[in-house]
């Protein structure tokens, strides 16, 4: 069963979306997603003029000859561009495997190792009293778990906030944003955070916060030690996740638990977190760590060290990731949680899906394959748009991590 025909598709349904379409001789259609939020074309461009000249006449049963043939073969390895253009390759064709097979992706991967995947949510906040309402709310409507985030006094542009009512979009313009950063305001102001959701809300829930990349490790551990008595189910990227060492510092410091990796693309990016047990979720996804083959070898990895998956799973992913990931999630025995944004009304007219929110988890759908497609016609209504993501300065106008 080779491959017949191959195409790239950009559009941007209120987010820009890059989707590989792979057509088998009998017909058969795979789709993969090669979204790389701020750098789209980039990975449109790899597919279109290095991976897909390669592709017609490719045996479509041999994901792991083609994986490696990609990998190995291209000499320069590795990086965001290069992992997203493979990681649609290797969904798309494990789509095309599991619909030939005529079973949904999990039974394909081994079969389900639960029955359903639980996943967290976002809240946000002017205020931290403005958080806290954001938590209920989401409580209510069957979350189990919450990421908090609030705006921080002495700050400009804080991560994660949104405006009341709206989905939290940080790319947009035609050039960064720029926002301001004050550690020493953050570090006196999300304890306070902290406290006020489990004084409001109690424990019976669990509370997540992503720091962004913004602390150096000791400010890290500080952070840590400041808020274990609240009980967080993790503390997100507390540090620059390049720096795999740098974990140790904050590990010494706080029995606070710590997840990393979303910007993290292969199982060298994450071994030495894994194997010294220096976090407690590792969140590799499936477009940006070179698909469903490579992202099961980490979390296969990291198993065999206590360390849970915790998948990044926002809304700069299209449904065909999550739709991935929910499959793989269900399957391997670590797995942590799965984070999850619902997509904007057009995101979800333009990719069909059968996977389904239900009381605070996902369960993946039973039809062949992943359960994903794009709806060719409505994407071309939604052309590509410029969008970046901010930067982060500090009062001075250093440039910080964003």
């Amino acid at each position: 069963m080779r491959i017949a025909e191959d195409r790239v598709i950009v559009t941007s349904p209120r987010r820009n979306f890059v989707t590989l379409k792979l057509t088998t001789e009998d017909g058969t259609v795979g789709w993969g997603d090669a979204t790389l939020n701020g750098r789209e074309l980039a990975v449109a461009s790899y597919l279109t003029d290095h991976l897909c000249p390669l592709l017609v006449g490719r045996d479509a049963t041999r994901i792991e000859d083609t994986w490696q043939y990609f990998y190995r073969g291209a000499y320069w390895r590795r990086g965001p561009v290069t992992m997203s253009a493979i990681a649609a390759v290797d969904m798309a064709l494990w789509d095309i495997k599991a619909k030939k097979a005529q079973m949904p992706l999990h039974e394909l991967l081994g079969g389900k190792a639960r029955d359903r995947v639980r996943v967290y949510a976002h809240a946000t906040g002017a205020t931290i009293a403005d958080t806290v309402a954001d938590v209920k709310r989401l409580l209510d409507a069957g979350f189990t778990a919450v990421r908090a985030q609030t705006d921080i006094p002495g700050t400009e542009g804080a991560y994660g906030v949104s405006a009341p009512g709206q989905l939290y979009d940080p790319a947009k313009g035609t050039r960064p944003q720029e926002t301001t950063w004050h550690t020493p305001s953050y570090l006196r102001h999300a304890p306070l955070m902290f406290e006020a959701v489990r004084d409001e809300l109690g424990y019976d829930w669990d509370v997540l916060h992503d720091v962004h990349h913004r602390l150096s490790p000791l400010e890290a551990a500080q952070l840590g030690r400041s808020v274990e008595r609240f009980s967080p189910f993790w503390l997100e990227d507390p540090t620059p996740a390049e720096d795999q060492s740098a974990f140790r510092t904050i590990r010494a410091h706080t029995t606070a638990p710590i997840a990393t990796g979303e910007v993290l693309n292969s199982i060298w990016d994450v071994n030495t977190l894994i194997t010294e047990r220096l976090v407690d979720y590792v969140r590799t996804t499936v477009v940006h760590a070179g698909g469903i083959s490579h992202l099961r070898r980490i979390f296969d990895l990291a198993h065999l060290y206590g360390v849970r998956s915790g998948s990044h799973g926002a809304t700069d992913l299209s449904p065909i990731s999550l739709g991935c990931a929910v499959h793989l999630d269900a399957t391997i025995p670590n797995f942590g949680i799965q984070e999850y944004m619902a997509h904007a009304p057009e995101t979800d007219d333009v990719f069909p899906h059968d996977y389904r929110f239900e009381a605070g988890h996902l369960l993946p759908g039973d039809t062949p394959g992943h359960g994903v497609s794009l709806d060719e016609e409505k994407a071309a209504r939604y052309p590509y748009t410029p969008a970046y993501l901010p930067v982060a300065r500090l009062r001075d106008g250093t440039l910080h991590d964003w």
